[in-house]
């Protein structure tokens, strides 16, 4: 069986973990997990400052999408109807506060006059911008030479 409480879940590293030094402890609220190597303090921040987050996608193309609406100039509403989606929807997918599936994001962009590609890779724009300020600082904390990506529904 397994030693994992009930409760908790199991993490699974997608990088793999270096062996600990020294003078690493394990985390006092999760035993035997360590700090991994990009929250530990780097130069470009203070000590003891949190790590810089990782935006999340669903605020990312929800910025795209309320961007490219208030660009157009047009109303939620709008946008909502010519999607076919509900305008409360629309609003929390645009806030962020909703994981909107493929073809809710493709009737959107659609209403928007994008593709669905043309929404993603906007969205992946903004990621490569936000986190282009702290992936130098990150690699230069990590040992790993590892740059991937990965999305998980």
């Amino acid at each position: 069986m397994s030693e994992q409480a009930p409760n908790q879940a199991r993490v699974i590293p997608l990088r793999p973990i270096p062996a600990r030094a020294a003078g690493d402890r394990p985390s006092a609220a999760r035993p035997g997990i360590t700090t991994p190597p990009a929250v530990r303090p780097v130069a470009d921040r203070p000590a003891g400052s949190p790590p810089p987050k990782e935006p999340l996608w669903r605020d990312l193309v929800g910025d795209v999408l309320r961007r490219e609406r208030l660009a157009q100039e047009r109303t939620l509403k709008d946008v909502a109807d010519a999607a076919r989606i509900s305008m409360p929807y629309l609003s929390e997918v645009e806030r962020g506060r909703k994981e909107a599936s493929s073809e809710v994001l493709a009737a959107a962009a659609q209403a928007l006059g994008l593709g669905l590609g043309d929404l993603l890779a906007r969205a992946q724009g903004e990621l490569v911008r936000l986190t282009s300020r702290t992936s130098a600082a990150t690699r230069r904390a990590t040992s790993s030479s590892y740059d991937g990506l990965c999305l998980a529904a």
